[in-house]
């Protein structure tokens, strides 16, 4: 048992819990509301988004995962970087857009928006349960990131995990997105404090940098696979669509658009794209922290502790527990959100339209904050009753299904010609194609080789995108030859532009 790392540990632990519960009155609003609860009435400014999205796209899962690729396999974990570095230019350009229609008519989630713009309750309905399917094994994956460090302090079982997250249902349950808003600074400082002193402790006590590539070089040369400090012409194509497909991604999940809904304004969302990139460079230091593992000479029971017995090894045991508090704090931060963000899609647009169409608001928010107890006690059991690996296969399924949507949302913010039965039968091809993919690949990985197109490997979600939209194009053109009825848009072009939206207001 790591005792000092232990105490530190449980007292950061004690203090954000606090937190959570006191969120509950900052920035008052009425918690009956469901945008209230779910979106913090949205009125987050620049400060309050940046930690918002810093903490719920760079997660405990963030900080194990990346780092244990890179220590298991080399160069191909670092892809993580660039596609972090994508999706801002991407971010800066479209959310604005999609933040403006949403405070416009009063979306809570995006299936609102794409009910609204296609009147099309399949569709949205596709949206939802895609997002909802693709953000469960996310949620699990922050408990495993959380048990890796637990794991590393000498606690061994389930009930400290299960405590943990009764902890956070309780606190998200009263205070909705304040409580992981206000958590997310302290957890940030933490994270930064961390990366900081890790880049500069650890490479002096391991000889430099140099000292590290090399012998990061020669551990991976000598793994079962090998691996490579630089990608193979080979992996070209898998790692540059790996990137491309996981930025396209990111902004598609239910818990990332909570983040942009719950802004204050479209140069809120502007400024935050511009700032956020501050965490990729973060980013890619964590990702160097498995080299320095190989270099340290940590032998974890799996690459998943490489990170945790890294830092027992090289830090002081006490600031171990500040860093491994960080790793914790990151994994409540986005489970929160995450199990919100959930919460608000099957509320909205499965309870609300299918079961009790005619609840009121205050009956709506209290659905909602039932069902993030559920989304976030499932998660646990995926965690607590089955391999850890069942759930990062799940994820790795996730990604590919949530970018099924792209269309539909990226796309329909800008043109209504695709047309809305086009669109949903192209998200089922999609579907289709990138679960049959993931399935040949026996759920062990997600990088597809085409080989009528000369062995050609690359991300099965971007293969299964092509296919998507390949459909849609063609069944879009032929239902508009034959006059098939298309919905009507309840939107305008202006209900586009957040500088209007900003005038108005």
């Amino acid at each position: 048992m790591q005792w000092p790392a232990l105490i530190v540990f449980i007292v950061l632990f004690l203090f954000v819990t606090v937190l959570g519960f006191v969120a509950a009155r900052w920035r008052q609003g009425d918690l009956s509301q469901l945008h209230e609860w779910g979106l913090a009435g949205r009125r987050f400014g620049t400060a309050v988004t940046w930690f918002l999205l810093g903490g719920d796209l760079y997660t405990a899962y963030t900080f194990i995962a990346v780092p244990a690729l890179m220590y298991g396999s080399g160069a191909t974990g670092f892809y993580a970087v660039p596609y972090t570095i994508i999706i801002y230019p991407f971010v800066f350009v479209v959310m604005p857009r999609l933040w403006a229609v949403a405070k416009k008519h009063g979306y809570v989630t995006i299936s609102d928006f794409v009910r609204g713009r296609y009147e099309s309750h399949g569709l949205a309905l596709a949206v939802a349960i895609t997002g909802i399917l693709a953000t469960m094994p996310y949620i699990a994956l922050q408990l495993v990131g959380m048990k890796a460090v637990l794991e590393a302090m000498g606690i061994a079982g389930e009930w400290p995990l299960i405590i943990a997250f009764i902890v956070l249902a309780l606190y998200t349950y009263t205070s909705g997105l304040r409580a992981p808003a206000m958590i997310a600074v302290v957890k940030d400082l933490l994270i930064y404090i961390t990366v900081i002193a890790a880049v500069i402790i650890i490479p002096i006590k391991l000889g430099g940098f140099g000292h590290i590539f090399q012998l990061a070089q020669q551990g991976l040369a000598a793994r079962p696979k090998p691996g490579s400090l630089v990608i193979g012409p080979k992996a070209y194509v898998s790692y540059a669509t790996l990137a491309l497909g996981s930025a396209l991604a990111l902004f598609l999940y239910p818990h990332s658009l909570t983040g942009i809904f719950s802004s204050s304004s479209g140069k809120v969302i502007r400024r935050n794209a511009a700032l956020l990139p501050a965490y990729s460079f973060a980013l890619g230091i964590i990702a160097l922290l498995g080299f320095m593992a190989i270099a340290a000479g940590v032998h974890p029971q799996s690459n998943n502790g490489a990170v945790p017995a890294l830092f027992l090894k090289e830090f002081p045991s006490w600031f171990a527990g500040v860093a491994f508090a960080a790793i914790a704090i990151g994994a409540l931060v986005p489970a929160a959100i995450m199990s919100i963000a959930a919460a608000n899609l099957f509320t909205r647009n499965i309870y609300r339209e299918y079961i009790k169409k005619d609840c009121s608001p205050a009956h709506e928010a209290n659905v909602a904050k039932f069902v993030s107890l559920v989304v976030k006690f499932g998660a646990l059991l995926f965690v607590v009753a089955m391999p850890s690996e069942f759930a990062i296969n799940l994820q790795l399924l996730g990604g590919i299904w949530i970018l099924q949507t792209f269309p539909t949302i990226i796309i329909g913010l800008y043109t209504r010609w695709l047309h809305r039965w086009a669109l949903l039968i192209g998200w089922l091809a999609g579907m289709v194609t990138g679960t049959w993919m993931e399935a040949a690949l026996n759920f062990q990985g997600s990088t597809f080789t085409i080989g009528w197109l000369g062995n050609i490997s690359g991300y099965a979600a971007i293969w299964a995108l092509i296919v998507n939209l390949v459909v849609t194009v063609v069944l879009s053109v032929i239902f508009h030859a034959v006059g098939l009825a298309n919905g009507k848009d309840s939107t305008e072009p202006v209900d586009y532009n957040d500088h209007v939206l900003t005038l108005e207001a």
